[in-house]
Parts: structure tokens; C-alpha cells; sequence
């Protein structure tokens, strides 16, 4: 979970290499740094956020949580809505920002390089 302008300031691209290294799934923030969302998904990191006015104040969350996001099987379309559960019984919608059909194939292919990887096999 992060705040507002996640991944501002970063070293981008080795910004989004630590979080997949230390084996991050999905990131919930209140909004991103442009580049820095779109490194996430390529690392096949999957980039979420808030709704306007939602934090993880406002739902009471301290990060201990453990979180269930439904994908619908890996099934995403450019923006949608997804449905995050957590270990304590909240509930809250957010919103997937895979802004492009390209970045969808992304993070289906666990990011960029193994996009390309299958390509070229």
C-alpha cells in the first residue's frame, strides 16, 4: 500500500526491481509517478489504486493485512474495477491501472521480458 505520486523520486527502473524481487504481487496506491507505473507493470507487478478520496486510512488498514484481489482468473481489461478482500473481513473496490491492451499482455506474461521472451520462441 502507498500514498499519493508512489514511485516520485525513484531510481525508476530499479524502483520497481525491488519490490518484484522481494516478491510483490500488486501495489495499491492513492496515484503514481507516470514512469513509474508503467515500470511496475513491467515487472509484472500489477499497479492498483484507490478510488478518488480512498486510502488505506480511510478503510482503516495498517499493511499487516493479508489481501485477496480478485482478477478474475487473469481475465483484465484496461482499467476495470477489481474487488479487494483482506484477512480481517474489509472490502473495497479499486481500480486495475493497466491502462493498455499492450500492458494487459504484460503482466498476463509476467512482464515485459517474458512477454518478449515468448515471442521470440
Amino acid at each position: 500500500m502507498a500514498g499519493n505520486e508512489y514511485g516520485s523520486g525513484s531510481s525508476r527502473d530499479w524502483a520497481a526491481k525491488g519490490p518484484y524481487l522481494q516478491g510483490v504481487k500488486a501495489v495499491i496506491a492513492q496515484s503514481y509517478e507516470r514512469i513509474h507505473r508503467s515500470n511496475l507493470v513491467g515487472m509484472g507487478i500489477l499497479p492498483l489504486q484507490f478510488k478518488s478520496g480512498e486510502s488505506a486510512d480511510s478503510f482503516g488498514l495498517s499493511g499487516s493485512e493479508q489481501f485477496n484481489i480478485e482478477i478474475n482468473g487473469g481475465d483484465l481489461a484496461v482499467n476495470q474495477d477489481v474487488n479487494v478482500t483482506t484477512n480481517c473481513g474489509k472490502s473495497f473496490t479499486v481500480k486495475c491501472r493497466l491502462d493498455t491492451d499492450p500492458e494487459i499482455a504484460f503482466f498476463k506474461n509476467g512482464g515485459i521480458l517474458h512477454y518478449v521472451l515468448r515471442k521470440l520462441m
